[in-house]
């Protein structure tokens, strides 16, 4: 059973369950009502038999019942009085009251209502000069019979077309209600892994159903982005993968193609292992650069960049052991000035990229300089080498881009992406400014832990 027809059968047994529940209240309020009209006619008449029998004189029983013969009289009325010993002194046209009955019937409270049959009846004790009677009226009510019979059908009829009413209603409203959920379910038909940048319709963004929606887009989007960067990963990996390979097969069959001298052998080999070496620290940067495209959140800790900066500095010498890398730090009297929240291990590979590149890319020396303000710690890598060309600046933080001057010189192009997803991930800025042949100037700012 789907969830619309569902619906509208629960909605239908909430209807009729409302319906019989206010019918029943209707029918008993009209029931006690119409009841305690006749009972009042039942008293007046009890009333009114024992003052003209006793009370008023010359009436006596004979006289009395041609009263009541002759005059109007209830349904199937029935009239029983009797003394204090309950000897019956007077009855009219008895049928349920005979003597048994009005020695059951004795009540001592005045009214009494009750019921024999189907016909309604009253006691009610009459005292004159310290002597007691009691009166018994019983009648069939028909108006109130006819008026209930009459009711019944109304109720009946009126909860049936209330019934069929709500079913209709209730299918309807329900094919409404669900009607986004089947959008939602054919929008959804149309989404593949090819097709992860179609979104659905969120609506108003208001109700649970457009909440719904706004759930799955954001697994859209974070589904699109694994797909993006597995894509890209294996585009690039094979894309820079080709090369290094192809070499080491074309030097594998130069060797394996003839004899060669014990020379020549290690002049290949070495070439191969530096090939591998590059094929290594390829693979390691593409490894890198996926595992932060796929990992949007990272541990921060309050973390020292000047520390941070002389052990970068002493990793790249290593490299580079004549080169002259100068930290220029800008200490306040508040040690905690150069304090940020920051993961260390992967602010230490940013770091170590840009002074590498700076190192790499010119010959004098290498400048790390270290700014605090109020707002931000700002970290400037400076270099004096050959710059970034205008035009290409913007692409530099994009995998596998090189600038056009920079082909004769290693490198692969994903040191810098690596080290825009890491700034990113700490909520702080890089900026880049270089004149070509005159240098770079890379710029962290990062948000003062102090502020």
């Amino acid at each position: 059973m789907n969830i619309k027809t569902r619906l509208s059968f629960q909605f239908t047994f909430v209807v009729i369950g409302i319906l019989l529940f206010f019918s029943a209240l209707v029918y008993y309020f009209s029931f006690t009502s119409q009841r305690s009209k006749f009972r009042e006619n039942l008293l007046e008449k009890a009333q009114n038999t024992a003052i003209l029998l006793i009370n008023v004189e010359g009436i006596d029983s004979t006289l009395l019942k041609k009263i009541h013969q002759t005059t109007s009289s209830l349904a199937e009325e029935e009239i029983a009085l009797t003394d204090s010993a309950n000897n019956i002194i007077y009855s009219n046209q008895t049928h349920y009251l005979s003597d048994k009955i009005i020695l059951e019937k004795s009540f001592t409270s005045s009214p009494t209502y009750f019921s024999l049959g189907q016909k309604d009846g009253v006691s009610y004790n009459h005292t004159v000069d310290k002597k007691a009677y009691h009166v018994y009226v019983l009648a069939y009510d028909n108006s109130r019979a006819a008026s209930l019979i009459e009711l019944r059908t109304i109720l009946f009829w009126s909860i049936l077309f209330s019934v069929w009413l709500s079913i209709t209603a209730s299918y309807f409203f329900s094919k409404m209600a669900i009607r986004p959920i089947s959008n939602i379910i054919s929008q959804v038909k149309n989404i593949n892994s090819s097709k992860l940048s179609s979104r659905l319709n969120e609506g108003r963004r208001r109700d649970e159903i457009e909440q719904l929606a706004i759930t799955f887009n954001q697994m859209l989007s974070d589904l699109e982005l694994v797909f993006k960067s597995q894509n890209e990963f294996v585009s690039n990996a094979s894309h820079e993968l080709r090369t290094p390979f192809a070499i080491m097969i074309a030097e594998s069959d130069y060797i394996l193609g003839k004899e060669h001298k014990p020379e020549e052998y290690t002049q290949h080999l070495s070439k191969m292992v530096d090939d591998l070496r590059k094929l290594n620290a390829l693979l390691n940067s593409l490894l890198e650069l996926a595992q932060l495209n796929r990992n949007n959140q990272i541990h921060l800790s309050p973390t020292r960049i000047d520390e941070l900066i002389f052990n970068t500095i002493q990793s790249v010498k290593i490299k580079y052991p004549g080169r002259k890398i100068l930290p220029k730090i800008e200490y306040s009297e508040n040690e905690n000035d150069l304090l940020i929240a920051g993961n260390q291990g992967l602010l230490e590979i940013a770091l170590k990229n840009l002074i590498d590149n700076a190192c790499k890319f010119s010959n004098g020396d290498v400048e790390v300089k270290i700014s605090t303000s109020e707002e931000t710690i700002a970290v400037n890598i400076i270099d004096h080498g050959i710059g970034i060309p205008v035009d290409e600046i913007d692409n530099i933080f994009k995998p596998f881009r090189r600038g056009r001057n920079v082909k004769y010189i290693s490198g692969f192009g994903v040191g810098l992406s690596i080290v825009a997803k890491i700034i990113e991930l700490h909520g702080a800025t890089i900026k880049v400014g270089s004149t070509e042949n005159q240098g770079t100037i890379f710029t962290l700012l990062f948000a003062n832990k102090q502020t």
